[in-house]
């Protein structure tokens, strides 16, 4: 893969430190992750690693206590709230173990409403959500709740919704860890589909080694530090 010169998202020298009574948890220590558009990072970690503590800072959830995360770029650390909140409606996608969709809305509902928050107009936001919906084959169920929905099924109109602002970047924890084999191995396959598609750039904690090795690279966080394992 030719990479561009500038990734859609830079962690440089990242440290996170936790106290707890009269003991300091250094989580990460200079901590460096560079991930381009059209990218997919797998990154496999142990609990209790830092695993969840990265990619919350990469998402901008977190605050770092040094170095700079970059989103497209630009860095990000000195925005205020209102600003760090603006970016990630714009640029940053996020999809959970869990789904957490709104179970009183269908799923065109479901993938349309981030798009509604950011201000475009209903037709167009409903058009972008059925596009993206198609993609993912879920065309058919369009006017579904997730209850009517299967695992598969929702975890995939969880997909559309974090993809469906176009941003510049997907992070996603175990987003198929919920799920039977068969059916993690098609999420995940839609997934990997989008992020070509759409020239995303994504980074992807996961315990599964199968789902990891079709990555385009593996990355693990080793004494605070983000080590490569191919």
């Amino acid at each position: 893969m030719t990479m561009p010169q500038t990734p859609a998202l830079f962690l440089s020298k990242i440290e996170r430190r936790y106290v707890q009574g009269e003991t300091t948890l250094h989580i990460l220590r200079g901590a460096d992750l560079a991930v381009w558009p059209g990218e997919i990072v797998a990154l496999v970690a142990p609990s209790g690693s830092g695993k969840s503590t990265l990619l919350h800072i990469a998402g901008l959830l977190e605050r770092p206590d040094g170095g700079e995360v970059y989103v497209g770029g630009e860095p990000t650390t000195g925005l205020d709230d209102a600003g760090r909140t603006r970016l990630r409606r714009l640029d940053i996608g996020f999809v959970y173990q869990f789904h957490h969709l709104l179970p009183e809305f269908s799923a065109l509902e479901n993938v349309a409403l981030p798009q509604l928050i950011r201000g475009l107009p209903r037709r167009e936001a409903e058009s972008r959500a059925a596009e993206v919906l198609g993609f993912l084959g879920l065309g058919e169920r369009l006017r579904h709740r997730p209850a009517e929905l299967s695992g598969g099924e929702q975890q995939r109109v969880a997909i559309a919704r974090a993809v469906a602002n176009a941003p510049r970047v997907l992070l996603a924890d175990e987003p198929t860890g919920n799920l039977d084999p068969r059916t993690s191995d098609y999420v995940f396959s839609m997934l990997v589909a989008l992020v070509r598609a759409s020239r995303l750039a994504a980074v992807i904690a996961t315990h599964n080694l199968d789902l990891a090795a079709r990555m385009d690279r593996r990355v693990t966080i080793r004494d605070g530090l983000v080590v490569s394992l191919d």
